[in-house]
């Protein structure tokens, strides 16, 4: 069979190479110019969702389409603590979590070799021989797509994370928290706080530095929507990269001749990775599809087929 190697170890080519070997391919490469789970994964938020960021009248025609679809998404009064004096109104699935980006992907990588999967720490995928190539590299998609004679519209944006110090008396059923007006977010993390927010002007780039002067304006922000955080401060920071698209929407499936892709996912690529990695592992294997893929070709930035995400946390 074909040699398939996979170029970035993250939440989305684990779950390609994972998948890979449990649909039967058996020479699978899964390569990491660093190491797995250490890029952009490792620094994400770790939200699991199953609904968007929308206005109230969308979220409640949204809301009637995600119950048709078995989602279990209900109308709901602010959890305990939440303010929510002003707010229209709020929708909330109790299916939906927070998980450990890193621990979940270093464990996709553990089954993906235990089921045959070579892992490769610390090399250039594009060196390797390979018959069919996966770009999964995340904010560096397109420089490896660029090495392989491919143009993929894919731009690093830096965002940052806070973590307070402990906060006391936490609600056990705190959920991921989004004010849909701002994009401002939080969740809780054992006995701490962690939010997020766009910065007022994008930061485009590489460099993956945290900017201390807007800690001030998001406590300010989680006080106002959760008041027993008021006084809390922040204990830690740290910056990550988005790897964006033009319409924040991923690019998945064939991109060129025996390449495919798995990146561009704008800030949602650990939320959707497990039906990622299952998708394109069947593409790859021509397989009968789960998922159809047509609205991610990357040719629908040519076809101006896009679909603009309107809220990227």
């Amino acid at each position: 069979m074909a040699r398939i190697v996979v170029a970035g170890a993250g939440a989305a080519g684990a779950s390609v190479a994972y998948h890979l070997a449990e649909l039967g391919a058996d020479e699978i490469v899964l390569c990491d110019r660093g190491s797995v789970a250490g890029g952009a994964t490792a620094k994400a938020m770790g939200g699991v969702r199953q609904q968007t960021d929308v206005g109230l009248a969308e979220l409640e025609e949204r809301a009637e389409l995600q119950r048709s679809l078995g989602v279990p998404v209900v109308a709901t009064a602010a959890p305990a603590g939440v303010r929510s004096d002003d707010m229209a109104g709020a929708v909330v699935c109790w299916q939906d979590g927070v998980a450990d980006p890193p621990a979940v992907t270093r464990e996709l990588v553990r089954r993906a070799a235990a089921g045959g999967v070579e892992v490769r720490e610390g090399e250039d995928a594009t060196k390797l021989a390979a018959d069919v190539f996966v770009i999964a590299a995340g904010p560096w998609s397109a420089q490896v797509g660029e090495q392989l004679g491919l143009g993929l519209p894919i731009r690093p944006l830096c965002r940052q994370l806070l973590e307070t110090e402990p906060v006391a008396g936490l609600p056990p059923d705190l959920p991921m928290t989004i004010e849909a007006e701002t994009g401002f977010h939080f969740r809780r993390r054992g006995h701490r706080l962690v939010l997020a927010m766009s910065d007022p002007k994008p930061r485009w780039g590489f460099e993956e530095v945290v900017e201390e002067s807007l800690f001030d304006d998001r406590l300010e922000r989680l006080a106002h929507r959760f008041p027993a955080a008021t006084g809390t401060r922040i204990d830690r920071a740290w910056a990550g990269l988005y790897d964006m698209t033009p319409d924040a929407h991923p690019i998945l499936g064939r991109v060129g001749e025996r390449i495919y892709a798995a990146c561009g996912f704008s800030g949602h690529g650990f939320m959707q990775s497990p039906a990622v990695g299952r998708a394109v592992a069947e593409e790859i294997l021509e397989l009968e599809p789960t998922f159809d893929l047509s609205p991610y070709r990357l040719d629908r930035f040519e076809r101006g087929a896009i679909f603009p995400e309107q809220l990227v946390l």
